[in-house]
């Protein structure tokens, strides 16, 4: 009778949820941050749980009884808590492949060797050179969408009662309903190993699983006066395109921009880290249908990279030889100081 009283008090409270949970991912930005809002994408992704749905769900986790609510928890809170709920949301574009299983290659320093790199770079190349990237110059563009770009944050308050760890897989499976050898298991299992991957030297890394959790590693890395930079769309993924003007929108070696990029889990997560010495350019892209303002990064510091990482593997160089460029994807994000 009490759970359904709760669920009764959930359904009653959802037509609000929306606009009152991206009204405190707002005022936490507002107090942390120093731009007037985030980008409208970004903003979309706060909880649309209650701060009632919120302590109803906290009250259910702790009891380990959110399992018996889960269809309710998983539309509320617009997570993914099922292959099903995965199928259901695929991405808009049904004239692309499907996503790239290589996508994240470029957050790992191991390249599998018994990968072959033909299946590594498919649909274009994920790492090139800097001098690649010119005006009327041809490129084969990767792919460039989020597995999952629909999913929003959890507040952090449940967010930390969620077992974020490899040593949980098993647990987070039977939580969230997610079936055994399923694409969704797969991206689980990848950014919990991602997340629990030692920093390089010079490297400082997070995992943020809540909107607060990533406002918070940025302020302490960058400062509370930032720019946020991000590609507009996923027009050109798979495409050879035309590149045209390429600005550099960020050059202070001495000054770390934060990489956050936008992982494929149960609810958003982002891989976030700072690694020495990178610039940031806006490039256009002349795709098919229209000109997409993509960010790209450059790492002019290779020289703690692993040799096996998948950029030396393809452009036959190896670590501190060569700087290494890679597009940022939809939902990534690049935090850059405010200069002056």
């Amino acid at each position: 009778m009490m759970h359904s009283i709760l669920l009764l008090g959930l359904l009653i409270v959802t037509y609000f949820s929306g606009s009152q949970a991206e009204n405190a991912f707002l005022e936490y930005w507002e107090e942390h941050i120093g731009l007037s809002s985030p980008p409208h994408w970004l903003a979309e992704k706060a909880s649309s749980l209650s701060s009632h749905q919120e302590a109803v769900f906290k009250k259910l986790l702790e009891k380990n009884e959110l399992t018996s609510h889960l269809r309710s928890f998983c539309k509320q809170a617009n997570v993914s808590c099922s292959t099903n709920a995965l199928v259901k949301k695929t991405m808009d574009n049904t004239t692309l492949p499907p996503i790239a299983q290589w996508n994240e290659a470029k957050l790992t320093y191991d390249f599998p060797n018994e990968k072959p790199l033909v299946i590594a770079s498919q649909g274009g190349l994920p790492y090139f050179r800097e001098s690649m990237v010119k005006d009327g110059n041809f490129m084969a563009i990767p792919d460039l969408r989020d597995p999952m770009s629909y999913k929003s944050f959890l507040p952090r308050s449940l967010a930390t009662k969620i077992p974020f760890s490899i040593a949980h897989f098993k647990e987070l499976k039977k939580l969230f309903g997610v079936e055994d050898e399923s694409n969704m298991a797969e991206y689980i299992q990848d950014t919990l190993k991602i997340c629990e991957k030692s920093p390089i030297r010079g490297e400082k890394r997070t995992c943020a699983t809540s909107a607060e959790d990533l406002i918070d590693f940025v302020v302490e890395e960058l400062g509370h006066y930032v720019y946020v930079w991000s590609t507009e769309s996923i027009e050109g993924s798979y495409e050879n395109v035309t590149i045209g003007a390429a600005k550099l929108i960020y050059g202070n070696l001495f000054e770390s921009p934060a990489l956050c990029h936008s992982q494929p889990f149960i609810f958003q997560v982002y891989y976030c880290h700072v690694l020495q010495k990178v610039k940031v350019y806006a490039v256009d892209i002349h795709a098919k249908k229209k000109v997409n303002h993509a960010i790209m990064a450059c790492h002019y510091d290779t020289s703690t990279w692993n040799p096996n990482h998948l950029a030396f593997k393809l452009l036959g160089f190896g670590p501190g030889q060569i700087e290494v460029c890679h597009w940022i994807n939809e939902n990534g994000i690049v935090w850059t100081k405010t200069l002056g």
